[in-house]
Protein backbone atom coordinates (compact mmCIF):
# COMPACT_ATOMS: atom_id res chain seq x y z
CA UNK A 1 0.00 0.00 0.00
CA UNK A 2 1.60 3.25 -0.60
CA UNK A 3 2.44 5.33 2.08
CA UNK A 4 0.40 9.01 3.01
CA UNK A 5 3.36 11.23 2.86
CA UNK A 6 6.46 11.50 0.90
CA UNK A 7 9.71 10.09 1.70
CA UNK A 8 11.63 13.35 4.42
CA UNK A 9 15.27 13.09 3.56
CA UNK A 10 17.16 15.84 1.41
CA UNK A 11 15.99 15.83 -2.24
CA UNK A 12 16.89 18.68 -4.50
CA UNK A 13 16.47 18.49 -8.61
CA UNK A 14 15.93 20.74 -10.93
CA UNK A 15 14.45 19.77 -14.60
CA UNK A 16 14.70 22.03 -18.23
CA UNK A 17 11.29 22.36 -19.66
CA UNK A 18 11.57 22.37 -23.47
CA UNK A 19 9.28 24.60 -25.63
CA UNK A 20 7.71 23.37 -28.35
CA UNK A 21 6.32 24.81 -31.94
CA UNK A 22 3.32 23.49 -34.06
CA UNK A 23 4.92 22.74 -37.71
CA UNK A 24 1.55 21.82 -38.23
CA UNK A 25 -2.54 22.43 -36.67
CA UNK A 26 -5.13 21.21 -38.27
CA UNK A 27 -8.54 21.32 -36.59
CA UNK A 28 -11.02 19.34 -37.71
CA UNK A 29 -14.51 19.90 -35.54
CA UNK A 30 -15.74 20.56 -31.89
CA UNK A 31 -16.28 17.63 -29.99
CA UNK A 32 -19.13 16.76 -27.74
CA UNK A 33 -16.75 17.39 -24.61
CA UNK A 34 -16.34 20.70 -25.83
CA UNK A 35 -12.51 20.22 -27.27
CA UNK A 36 -11.55 20.48 -30.73
CA UNK A 37 -10.28 17.09 -32.62
CA UNK A 38 -6.84 18.05 -34.65
CA UNK A 39 -3.87 16.95 -36.21
CA UNK A 40 -0.92 18.28 -35.07
CA UNK A 41 2.91 18.26 -35.84
CA UNK A 42 4.92 19.26 -32.37
CA UNK A 43 8.19 20.15 -32.34
CA UNK A 44 10.93 20.33 -29.56
CA UNK A 45 12.91 22.98 -29.05
CA UNK A 46 15.65 24.78 -27.51
CA UNK A 47 14.18 27.52 -25.14
CA UNK A 48 13.85 25.99 -21.85
CA UNK A 49 11.87 27.03 -18.60
CA UNK A 50 13.71 25.30 -15.16
CA UNK A 51 11.60 23.59 -12.40
CA UNK A 52 13.20 22.82 -9.27
CA UNK A 53 11.71 20.06 -6.46
CA UNK A 54 12.83 20.03 -2.78
CA UNK A 55 11.04 17.75 -0.49
CA UNK A 56 9.91 19.91 2.51
CA UNK A 57 7.18 18.76 5.43
CA UNK A 58 3.56 20.46 4.90
CA UNK A 59 1.43 21.81 1.87
CA UNK A 60 2.71 21.89 -1.82
CA UNK A 61 3.85 25.36 -2.81
CA UNK A 62 4.53 26.34 -6.53
CA UNK A 63 6.86 30.00 -6.06
CA UNK A 64 8.00 31.67 -9.20
CA UNK A 65 10.14 35.07 -9.64
CA UNK A 66 7.33 35.66 -12.88
CA UNK A 67 4.65 37.83 -10.56
CA UNK A 68 1.79 37.01 -13.04
CA UNK A 69 1.90 33.21 -12.50
CA UNK A 70 -0.29 31.61 -10.10
CA UNK A 71 0.74 29.98 -6.90
CA UNK A 72 -2.58 27.93 -6.51
CA UNK A 73 -4.66 25.67 -8.25
CA UNK A 74 -4.85 27.55 -11.32
CA UNK A 75 -1.22 27.12 -11.97
CA UNK A 76 -0.80 24.02 -14.06
CA UNK A 77 1.85 22.39 -12.32
CA UNK A 78 -0.04 22.45 -9.14
CA UNK A 79 -2.67 20.53 -11.17
CA UNK A 80 -0.41 17.91 -12.07
CA UNK A 81 0.90 17.64 -8.79
CA UNK A 82 -2.63 16.85 -7.49
CA UNK A 83 -3.18 14.51 -10.44
CA UNK A 84 0.12 12.49 -9.43
CA UNK A 85 -0.67 12.86 -5.73
CA UNK A 86 -4.69 11.43 -6.33
CA UNK A 87 -3.38 8.59 -9.03
CA UNK A 88 -0.88 7.57 -6.01
CA UNK A 89 -4.35 6.88 -3.97
CA UNK A 90 -3.45 9.84 -1.05
CA UNK A 91 -6.36 11.88 0.23
CA UNK A 92 -5.86 15.70 0.42
CA UNK A 93 -4.27 18.19 -1.35
CA UNK A 94 -0.55 17.47 -2.29
CA UNK A 95 2.06 18.00 0.46
CA UNK A 96 5.92 17.30 1.33
CA UNK A 97 7.30 19.19 -1.77
CA UNK A 98 8.33 22.90 -2.78
CA UNK A 99 8.57 23.82 -6.48
CA UNK A 100 10.40 26.76 -7.98
CA UNK A 101 9.70 27.40 -11.74
CA UNK A 102 12.38 29.68 -13.44
CA UNK A 103 10.26 30.86 -16.59
CA UNK A 104 11.84 31.40 -20.08
CA UNK A 105 9.18 30.49 -22.47
CA UNK A 106 6.66 33.19 -22.93
CA UNK A 107 3.14 32.72 -22.07
CA UNK A 108 -0.30 32.66 -24.16
CA UNK A 109 2.23 32.16 -26.70
CA UNK A 110 1.50 28.81 -28.25
CA UNK A 111 4.79 27.38 -27.33
CA UNK A 112 3.65 24.50 -24.25
CA UNK A 113 5.32 26.56 -21.71
CA UNK A 114 2.96 25.45 -18.95
CA UNK A 115 2.30 22.08 -19.94
CA UNK A 116 6.29 21.15 -20.29
CA UNK A 117 6.29 22.78 -16.68
CA UNK A 118 3.61 20.75 -15.75
CA UNK A 119 5.32 17.22 -17.42
CA UNK A 120 8.75 17.98 -15.80
CA UNK A 121 6.94 18.43 -12.30
CA UNK A 122 5.00 15.08 -13.11
CA UNK A 123 8.71 13.46 -13.43
CA UNK A 124 10.65 15.38 -10.55
CA UNK A 125 7.70 14.67 -7.97
CA UNK A 126 7.61 11.10 -9.37
CA UNK A 127 10.84 10.80 -8.09
CA UNK A 128 10.41 12.89 -4.62
CA UNK A 129 7.28 10.51 -3.79
CA UNK A 130 9.17 7.66 -4.93
CA UNK A 131 7.36 5.35 -2.48
CA UNK A 132 5.31 3.16 -5.48
CA UNK A 133 5.52 6.17 -7.22
CA UNK A 134 7.06 4.78 -9.90
CA UNK A 135 4.10 2.21 -10.89
CA UNK A 136 1.86 5.35 -11.99
CA UNK A 137 1.34 5.67 -14.93
CA UNK A 138 2.15 9.46 -15.70
CA UNK A 139 1.44 9.56 -19.22
CA UNK A 140 -2.32 9.17 -18.38
CA UNK A 141 -1.63 11.49 -15.49
CA UNK A 142 -0.35 14.07 -17.83
CA UNK A 143 -3.30 13.56 -20.38
CA UNK A 144 -6.17 14.47 -16.99
CA UNK A 145 -3.83 17.72 -16.71
CA UNK A 146 -4.05 19.05 -20.36
CA UNK A 147 -3.52 18.34 -24.13
CA UNK A 148 -0.32 18.78 -24.95
CA UNK A 149 1.41 17.59 -21.35
CA UNK A 150 1.84 14.35 -22.52
CA UNK A 151 3.92 15.32 -25.55
CA UNK A 152 6.19 17.10 -23.38
CA UNK A 153 6.90 13.62 -21.72
CA UNK A 154 9.11 12.16 -24.85
CA UNK A 155 10.01 15.06 -27.24
CA UNK A 156 11.09 15.55 -30.44
CA UNK A 157 9.26 15.40 -33.47
CA UNK A 158 5.98 13.67 -32.97
CA UNK A 159 2.60 13.73 -34.44
CA UNK A 160 -0.72 13.88 -32.08
CA UNK A 161 -4.20 13.50 -32.90
CA UNK A 162 -7.69 13.33 -30.16
CA UNK A 163 -7.33 16.72 -28.44
CA UNK A 164 -3.53 16.36 -28.81
CA UNK A 165 -2.96 13.59 -26.37
CA UNK A 166 -2.70 10.55 -28.74
CA UNK A 167 0.98 10.82 -29.65
CA UNK A 168 2.62 8.63 -32.46
CA UNK A 169 6.08 8.79 -33.28
CA UNK A 170 7.41 9.92 -36.57
CA UNK A 171 10.89 10.61 -38.13
CA UNK A 172 12.35 13.43 -36.95
CA UNK A 173 12.96 17.07 -38.31
CA UNK A 174 16.44 17.76 -39.72
CA UNK A 175 18.33 20.60 -37.57
CA UNK A 176 17.04 23.79 -38.28
CA UNK A 177 17.28 26.83 -36.60
CA UNK A 178 14.53 28.66 -35.75
CA UNK A 179 13.81 32.40 -34.89
CA UNK A 180 10.65 33.14 -32.54
CA UNK A 181 9.14 36.24 -32.31
CA UNK A 182 6.32 37.09 -29.31
CA UNK A 183 4.06 40.06 -29.80
CA UNK A 184 3.26 41.92 -26.48
CA UNK A 185 -0.22 40.28 -26.48
CA UNK A 186 -1.21 36.93 -25.35
CA UNK A 187 -3.76 34.91 -27.08
CA UNK A 188 -6.18 33.02 -25.47
CA UNK A 189 -6.02 29.06 -26.23
CA UNK A 190 -10.29 29.17 -25.62
CA UNK A 191 -10.74 32.19 -27.96
CA UNK A 192 -8.69 31.08 -30.99
CA UNK A 193 -10.83 28.23 -31.19
CA UNK A 194 -13.97 30.13 -30.62
CA UNK A 195 -13.19 32.42 -33.66
CA UNK A 196 -12.05 29.05 -35.30
CA UNK A 197 -15.46 28.21 -34.54
CA UNK A 198 -17.41 31.37 -35.51
CA UNK A 199 -15.21 31.24 -39.10
CA UNK A 200 -17.23 27.94 -39.92
CA UNK A 201 -14.00 25.95 -40.02
CA UNK A 202 -14.92 22.67 -40.06
CA UNK A 203 -14.32 20.59 -43.18
CA UNK A 204 -10.78 21.54 -44.04
CA UNK A 205 -8.53 18.52 -44.86
CA UNK A 206 -7.16 17.24 -41.46
CA UNK A 207 -4.13 15.30 -43.83
CA UNK A 208 -0.45 16.71 -44.05
CA UNK A 209 0.40 16.98 -47.62
CA UNK A 210 2.44 13.99 -49.13
CA UNK A 211 6.22 15.17 -49.39
CA UNK A 212 5.97 17.75 -46.52
CA UNK A 213 9.36 17.29 -45.60
CA UNK A 214 11.29 18.63 -48.84
CA UNK A 215 8.88 21.67 -48.67
CA UNK A 216 8.38 22.89 -45.31
CA UNK A 217 6.07 25.79 -46.76
CA UNK A 218 3.09 23.20 -47.48
CA UNK A 219 2.43 23.04 -43.82
CA UNK A 220 -0.11 24.86 -42.19
CA UNK A 221 -1.58 25.76 -38.64
CA UNK A 222 -5.20 26.22 -39.73
CA UNK A 223 -5.62 28.81 -36.48
CA UNK A 224 -3.54 31.11 -37.90
CA UNK A 225 -5.89 32.88 -40.23
CA UNK A 226 -8.72 33.59 -37.53
CA UNK A 227 -5.91 34.74 -34.53
CA UNK A 228 -4.05 37.10 -37.73
CA UNK A 229 -7.68 38.65 -38.63
CA UNK A 230 -8.24 39.85 -34.81
CA UNK A 231 -4.07 40.67 -34.81
CA UNK A 232 -3.05 41.92 -38.25
CA UNK A 233 0.67 42.11 -36.63
CA UNK A 234 0.82 38.29 -36.67
CA UNK A 235 0.87 38.51 -40.43
CA UNK A 236 3.21 41.14 -41.07
CA UNK A 237 5.39 39.36 -38.99
CA UNK A 238 5.10 36.12 -40.40
CA UNK A 239 5.39 38.16 -43.83
CA UNK A 240 8.74 38.92 -42.67
CA UNK A 241 9.86 35.96 -41.80
CA UNK A 242 8.78 34.34 -45.14
CA UNK A 243 10.26 37.57 -47.30
CA UNK A 244 13.79 36.41 -45.32
CA UNK A 245 13.77 32.91 -46.76
CA UNK A 246 12.42 30.92 -44.11
CA UNK A 247 11.83 27.08 -45.18
CA UNK A 248 8.41 27.75 -43.52
CA UNK A 249 6.97 30.28 -41.28
CA UNK A 250 3.84 30.06 -39.18
CA UNK A 251 1.97 30.66 -35.75
CA UNK A 252 3.07 28.49 -33.16
CA UNK A 253 -0.50 26.62 -31.69
CA UNK A 254 -3.06 29.11 -31.04
CA UNK A 255 -0.26 32.11 -31.14
CA UNK A 256 1.04 34.80 -30.31
CA UNK A 257 4.26 33.53 -31.11
CA UNK A 258 5.14 32.95 -34.86
CA UNK A 259 8.11 31.33 -35.65
CA UNK A 260 10.17 30.46 -39.02
CA UNK A 261 12.47 28.03 -39.48
CA UNK A 262 16.46 28.28 -41.52
CA UNK A 263 18.71 25.73 -42.47
CA UNK A 264 21.55 28.17 -41.19
CA UNK A 265 22.59 29.90 -38.33
CA UNK A 266 23.72 32.53 -40.36
CA UNK A 267 20.18 33.07 -41.94
CA UNK A 268 18.75 33.12 -39.22
CA UNK A 269 20.31 35.95 -37.52
CA UNK A 270 19.94 37.61 -40.92
CA UNK A 271 16.04 37.08 -40.32
CA UNK A 272 15.57 38.04 -36.52
CA UNK A 273 17.38 41.39 -37.79
CA UNK A 274 14.55 41.75 -40.19
CA UNK A 275 11.88 40.35 -37.88
CA UNK A 276 12.72 42.94 -34.97
CA UNK A 277 9.91 45.42 -34.82
CA UNK A 278 9.06 47.71 -31.69
CA UNK A 279 7.02 45.76 -28.73
CA UNK A 280 8.04 42.25 -30.19
CA UNK A 281 10.55 40.28 -28.59
CA UNK A 282 12.59 37.88 -30.85
CA UNK A 283 14.80 34.88 -29.82
CA UNK A 284 16.98 32.60 -31.69
CA UNK A 285 17.07 28.88 -31.17
CA UNK A 286 16.99 25.63 -32.69
CA UNK A 287 14.80 22.47 -33.18
CA UNK A 288 15.94 19.49 -30.85
CA UNK A 289 15.25 15.79 -31.53
CA UNK A 290 14.32 12.93 -29.24
CA UNK A 291 17.49 12.04 -28.35
CA UNK A 292 18.91 15.52 -27.17
CA UNK A 293 15.32 16.18 -25.58
CA UNK A 294 15.91 12.85 -23.00
CA UNK A 295 19.76 14.61 -22.52
CA UNK A 296 18.40 18.05 -21.66
CA UNK A 297 15.51 16.88 -19.39
CA UNK A 298 17.43 14.92 -17.20
CA UNK A 299 17.53 15.61 -13.59
CA UNK A 300 20.28 17.28 -12.63
CA UNK A 301 21.17 17.53 -8.84
CA UNK A 302 23.76 19.78 -7.19
CA UNK A 303 24.27 21.76 -10.38
CA UNK A 304 25.27 18.52 -12.48
CA UNK A 305 22.74 15.41 -14.82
Amino acid sequence: MVSSAPRSEAFRIRIAAPAKVNLDLRVLHRRSDGYHEVRTVLQSIALEDTVSIRRRPGPLTVRSRTPTLPRDAANLVWQAAAGLWSALGRAGDPRGAAISLRKAIPAAAGLGGASSDAAAALRGLRAAWEDGARAVPLAEVAAAVGSDVPFFLRGGTVAAAGRGERLRAIRPLEPHWVVLAVPSFGVPTPSAYRWWDEASGAGRSGRRPPGWRSDLSRLRNDLEPVVARRHPDLGVMIARLRGADAAHAAMSGSGSAVFGLFRTREAALAARTAARRAGWRTRLTRTIGPDEFARRTRFMRDGRR
